[in-house]
């Protein structure tokens, strides 16, 4: 770990910066390089048939600047361009943008490419960077500059004879390692060569094309170039920040704060090295802000599939907002205040959303509750009860959460995840299937309290067909309800003393055929064992008498 090969790149001494200062509330122009950054970076690059997909799919979500290509630097490129042309496929009040090096065959080249668009972006651009003018262009300040204007002069000289508008788009490649100054001069001698105005602005694009610093110092010299541009309302600042550090993200949006304009990226940051900044990443985050990010990006799971068919690229499982697993909760924690949070939410009627680890609803952008929360060996009885609710609505009394997760985490330790259906089969298996030895038939009540003039002790007498151990039997019973009725007359037939401790019920659905839940907690008060009992039926008498008898069964299967 050799550290001291390596050089600490300069921050900027600007105490006069603002963007620390400043709040976030609109979305950029966006620009999609997906089909010349992004694809260029492909193992295997797309062919015509994918990138017109990709590009009739960029357009659904809203871009209106799509840079297709480099059409000076192959047949593949430049017939691309003319076939979304000739064919028609760019969508009014979309621009395509083209790449293109200052040099004046290649510029020829591309206005041939892009002939008969009603407006175009070509994107000229130069290597600027002290490292760069030393080792590769052994050139001098004015050498470089010398380059850029001529390029603008090229495309200025083209644009006067074009049938549709040109917008000019200039990159001092490599901007992160250029001295600010310098960066500054070349950028306002394009400008002078242009003459841009306020209807016809020039867009300068200063791009990471490798991130070299934090992303504070990045904000720094963004700003540093935005209050010291010429006529700055003439020019569209935009940036382009790749992802080498890993703070591509972060530095957009600072520089959106420090005066930038307009971003460059790609859909997942598919770009060359550690790839361009997403900008998916960055139009959820402006979603859960309560800013409109101005794409339609509600459909994540068809923007993943058409990404990962046209790309051969995979979306991380993690990847913010997108991964497979980013709303998911394996901690027992996370899952019983993701439970209370929805459950809040709902009772309280809040038109914000509010869930502890969960940013924003994943409804909102295509995603299911399913699988919000997965349960493993490292879940809590919260989870448990969350998929319960969630997936089957089956609402657990909380003293009943530690009870049957227990259930589940033996099944867990066992085989690692388990899955809804199975935490289901595991609720059926233990409550509602507890059968044996008594299995509840039919049930009969009288309410004879408003017969009786004189109180007596009792109000309800219940008739109760069972079996027991398959054989049909019958007990009658009083007591203060169905509910005690059944008690007492189980605990007859027992001889064990049982005491009710509790009692919920809910409806599992709503309607005429709504089914209804109850839930029993039993104790054998004479050694002290307590337990619960489930059960379900349209009438919520009889669920509650099966609740009983599911209680009891499973107070005497532990006895053993």
């Amino acid at each position: 770990m050799n550290y001291q090969r390596y050089i600490r790149n300069p921050v900027v001494d600007f105490p006069a910066r603002t963007w620390a200062n400043n709040e976030l509330k609109e979305a950029p122009v966006w620009c999609s390089v997906d089909l010349r950054d992004g694809n260029q970076a492909l193992i295997e690059p797309m062919v015509v048939s994918e990138k017109i997909e990709m590009f009739q799919f960029l357009t659904e979500l809203g871009f209106k600047d799509i840079e297709v290509g480099f059409p000076s630097a192959s047949q593949i490129e430049f017939d691309f361009i003319r076939q979304l042309i000739d064919r028609k496929l760019v969508p009014q009040g979309v621009r395509l943008q083209v790449l293109v090096q200052c040099r004046e065959d290649l510029i020829e080249r591309t206005f041939e490419a892009v002939m008969g668009l009603p407006e175009v972006i070509i994107h000229i651009y130069n290597s600027t960077s002290t490292l760069q003018r030393d080792v590769v262009f052994q050139k001098d300040e004015q050498g470089i500059i010398d380059i850029a204007v001529a390029g603008a002069r090229m495309v200025k000289e083209r644009a006067a004879n074009f049938s549709g508008k040109v917008f000019l788009e200039y990159s001092p490649e490599s901007f992160t390692g250029t001295e600010l100054p310098f960066a500054l001069e070349i950028c306002t001698q394009v400008q002078r060569e242009w003459q841009p105005t306020k209807d016809n602005p020039l867009i300068i694009n200063l791009p990471s094309t490798i991130e070299m610093t934090m992303p504070n110092v990045f904000a720094d010299r963004i700003e540093w170039m935005h209050r010291n541009f010429e006529n700055r309302e003439t020019i569209i600042l935009s940036v382009h920040p790749h992802n080498d550090r890993g703070t591509g993200v972060a530095s957009a949006e600072l520089a959106l704060l420090a005066g930038a304009d307009r971003i460059e990226g790609t859909l997942f940051g598919n770009g060359e090295r550690t790839g361009n900044v997403d900008i998916l990443t960055l139009a959820y985050n402006m979603f859960s802000q309560g800013i409109d990010p101005k794409l339609q990006v509600g459909r994540i799971n068809d923007i993943i599939e058409i990404y990962e068919r046209c790309c051969k690229l995979p979306v991380h499982p993690r990847h913010p907002y997108a991964g497979k697993l980013v709303f998911t909760a394996f901690s027992g924690s996370h899952q019983d205040a993701i439970n209370k949070g929805v459950k809040a939410m709902h009772d309280r009627q809040n038109k914000y959303w509010q869930v502890p680890y969960l940013p924003i609803d994943p409804t909102d952008i295509g995603r299911e509750y399913e699988p919000i929360v997965r349960i493993n060996s490292q879940s809590g009885k919260g989870g448990v009860a969350f998929i319960m609710d969630t997936y089957f609505g089956f609402k657990l009394p909380k003293g009943m959460h530690k009870e049957f997760s227990e259930v589940i985490q033996k099944i867990s330790e066992k085989q690692g995840e388990v899955l809804p259906d199975q935490i289901m089969k595991s609720f059926k298996a233990t409550y509602l299937d507890q059968k044996e030895p008594f299995r509840f038939r039919k049930l009969k009540v009288d309410d004879f309290s408003a017969d009786n003039e004189v109180e007596t002790e009792f109000d309800t007498k219940v008739y109760v067909t069972y079996t027991d151990c398959e054989k049909e039997k019958t007990f009658e019973a009083v007591g203060n309800g169905p509910i005690d009725a059944v008690k007492r007359g189980l605990q007859e037939i027992t001889g064990v003393r049982l005491n009710i401790l509790d009692y919920e019920q809910h409806a599992l659905q709503s309607g005429s055929n709504s089914q209804a839940a109850a839930y029993i907690y039993l104790m054998n008060a004479d050694i002290g064992a307590v337990t619960y009992g489930v059960g379900v039926s349209s009438n919520i008498t009889r669920a509650s008498v099966r609740a009983v008898f599911s209680a009891v069964n499973r107070l005497l299967a532990a006895e053993g």
